[in-house]
């Protein structure tokens, strides 16, 4: 018995002196002075003759010292960040700070004006990049430009409904592109200062107006409307982008909103309140639109009721435009009435003219009107 033990105890120690003798490539790669080489030549060795030797070749996958210090830059920079970011995130939720200061829109460089509800990893990007035909919003020019190889849209995901040359409007439904609308909405918000509807699109349909070449149909502005309002609200939020103002697109997107209140057959008003661009686009537009009707009319008398039929205004807005103009005054019987110059309203209207600004053709609108589809009883 003590014999077959001593036996026993030599073998093990053979073995032992076995697995230290003769070491693992492993091992190996920690001891010997080339144990990178020796760990390489044993795989290529030992897939060589199924890959082939170019294919099992692993120089290109032994990093260098160039990549060691490269990796090791990487890692110091990004753990700064991290600590940056900890505190830029401590000190917004003390003090709230806009950093997306500038957004990369299809060719153009935006500046931003007001912050957006972003979620919080892009927050921290001074600049944003988005694609400028679904809207999603990304890091980095790197990753935009894989988006753009892959992103299956060259226009908003709705019904183009009116076409004149290179401006086309489409309709686009909160509920059946909620994603694309949600985006929408997060943009205005940096140009929008009373911008409050973000997520909740469901209850709302978007018009964006494009600028259509041979990419596809670009984003200029759009607005929005609800597709039930109680208060007979044809607009709720209204925007132009920056790099599109002041070539008469705001003026375009009201007059086509006034539009579909023609073909719904009542009078409309935007939702209250206006943000301060979007209050002078509508007192240019209504000064306008009701200096128009008055030369039309030419008559002796005019009243508000012959203004609202023909321009869908409502009369609150009318008597307002008309009390900006200095036209409603009142007579020696108390009574209002409308008094204007029309040498002067002709001036006004020839120095608009001049501007040649888009205007809209009712002839080329292709809409029906939005129905709510019925609630079913069971």
């Amino acid at each position: 018995m003590s014999s077959a033990k001593r036996k026993s105890s030599g073998a093990s120690s053979a073995k032992t002196k076995r697995h230290l003798g003769t070491p693992t490539p492993h091992t190996q790669a920690q001891t010997h002075p080339a144990g990178h080489s020796y760990v390489r030549s044993h795989i290529v060795n030992l897939f060589e003759p199924i890959l082939g030797s170019a294919d099992a070749d692993l120089v290109k996958c032994t990093p260098t010292f160039v990549d060691v210090a490269a990796y090791e830059k990487a890692r110091v920079e990004a753990s700064e960040n991290v600590t940056s970011g900890a505190v830029f995130a401590t000190s917004a939720a003390a003090n709230p700070v806009q950093l997306i200061d500038t957004i990369h829109f299809g060719k153009w460089r935006i500046g931003t004006w007001y912050a957006a509800p972003y979620p919080e990893e892009y927050c921290q990007q001074q600049t944003l990049y988005l694609c400028e035909f679904c809207l999603k919003y990304m890091k980095s020019a790197f990753m935009t430009k894989r988006h753009k190889l892959k992103c299956p849209l060259t226009s908003p995901p709705g019904n183009e409904i009116y076409r004149d040359g290179v401006v086309s409007i489409f309709e686009v439904d909160g509920k059946n592109n909620k994603i694309y609308c949600q985006n929408l909405c997060l943009l205005a918000k940096m140009f929008l200062d009373h911008k409050t509807l973000y997520y909740d699109v469901e209850p709302f349909l978007f018009y964006v107006m494009t600028e259509r070449d041979e990419e596809g149909f670009h984003f200029v502005g759009y607005f929005s409307k609800e597709k039930r309002s109680s208060s007979n609200f044809n607009l709720s939020c209204i925007l132009t982008l920056p790099i599109h103002q002041r070539k008469g697109y705001g003026q375009l997107l009201i007059d086509f909103s006034y539009l579909l209140s023609k073909k719904e057959e009542k009078p409309g008003s935007p939702e209250k309140p206006l943000s301060d661009l979007g209050l002078l686009s509508y007192r240019s537009y209504w000064r306008i639109a009701v200096l128009q009707e008055l030369r039309k009319m030419n008559n002796e008398t005019v009243s508000i009721e012959d203004i609202a039929s023909k321009t869908f205004m409502t009369h609150a807005d009318i008597v307002a435009t008309l009390k900006n103009l200095d036209m409603l005054v009142k007579d020696s019987r108390d009574d209002y009435v409308i008094c204007y110059n029309a040498n002067l309203v002709d001036e006004v209207l020839s120095k608009y003219k001049s501007k040649k600004y888009p205007t809209i053709k009712p002839n080329l609108l292709r809409w029906i009107r939005y129905e709510a589809p019925k609630k079913t009883t069971s």
